[in-house]
């Protein structure tokens, strides 16, 4: 096998040229020969990346969104067969911070003529995110945003709409940091752990410079009343994390979050999975062989 792609069909707002016919066609283009798995009922996108892995294929991709770059990546990680990203998501992080273009045609170039790099993952309790991690409110935002279902401009109103859910109750939870040069305890209505640092200023918020620095960036914030979420929002915006103060920043390598509770629902690259407690994060510099330009 040549080049494996695994697919998830329900990614993205619309078709991009994703069918099948469509990305064999795309490779058979470029001269490599591709073989598509799309996630169908009764298959996972793990499973059918490591059935991929299993065959000797030479590269793996991911066509999706984060969610399915992740879930391809973390077969991909610690081993040597390059991840390729083909995004057709609705955000595309990790494709936008990883520098790849956003059109198919031209990722499909990276991926059969990109340059092998390696990025760092996350990791939580075995769980590894490319992305970020976090758990509060936005976990029940992503099941609540998921219930209302939409595509496109519905998706969004979904959100917005689980989002407002969320805020009108007492979104907060108690929660102890422990790292090798902090003993942080707050009650917060989030705790958000970047695979490195992320940029939250203006317009390239939610952005990193940089998937190689080796470091967790793990944000907390110390606040007791909804409307400091709002005011929070706005500083972050215009001046940055560092200037927000109820915004704490922990750079690290390591992190266990200890939360009082004997499980507790964690977001990874925006899928909801129920994790025993202590969270015990950690970075792992250069695990993930990527395809970039």
């Amino acid at each position: 096998m040549d080049v494996a792609v695994v697919v998830n069909p329900g990614s993205g707002n619309d078709d991009r040229g994703s069918s099948p016919e469509q990305l064999t066609a795309l490779f058979a283009d470029r001269g490599r020969r591709a073989t598509i798995l799309p996630v169908r009922h009764g298959t996972t996108i793990a499973a059918q990346a490591r059935a991929a892995i299993a065959s000797g294929c030479r590269v793996l991709v991911a066509a999706g969104g984060d969610g399915t770059v992740s879930a391809v990546g973390s077969v991909a990680v610690g081993g040597e067969v390059p991840l390729g990203v083909l995004p057709i998501g609705t955000l595309n992080h990790f494709a936008k911070d990883l520098g790849l273009p956003l059109e198919l045609p031209e990722a499909a170039d990276v991926v059969t003529g990109g340059t092998v790099r390696r990025v760092d993952v996350g990791e939580v309790n075995g769980r590894m995110f490319l992305n970020n991690s976090s758990l509060g409110v936005y976990p029940r935002i992503v099941e609540l945003r998921a219930r209302y279902g939409g595509r496109g401009l519905a998706k969004w109103m979904a959100a917005l709409w689980a989002t407002l859910a969320v805020l009108r109750r007492r979104p907060f939870l108690s929660v102890r940091i422990r790292t090798a040069d902090d003993d942080v305890v707050r009650r917060t209505p989030f705790v958000f752990v970047g695979n490195n640092e992320y940029r939250m200023t203006g317009l390239h918020g939610a952005s990193r410079e940089s998937l190689t620095g080796g470091r967790l960036a793990v944000y907390v914030m110390d606040a007791s009343r909804r409307p400091s979420l709002l005011r929070l929002g706005w500083e972050v915006f215009r001046r940055g994390p560092e200037q927000a103060r109820e915004l704490e920043l922990l750079r690290v390598t390591e992190a266990v979050v200890e939360t009082g509770r004997h499980a507790i629902k964690v977001a990874l690259d925006g899928e909801v999975v129920l994790l025993t407690s202590p969270l015990e994060y950690r970075v792992r510099p250069a695990a993930l062989a990527v395809l970039a330009p």
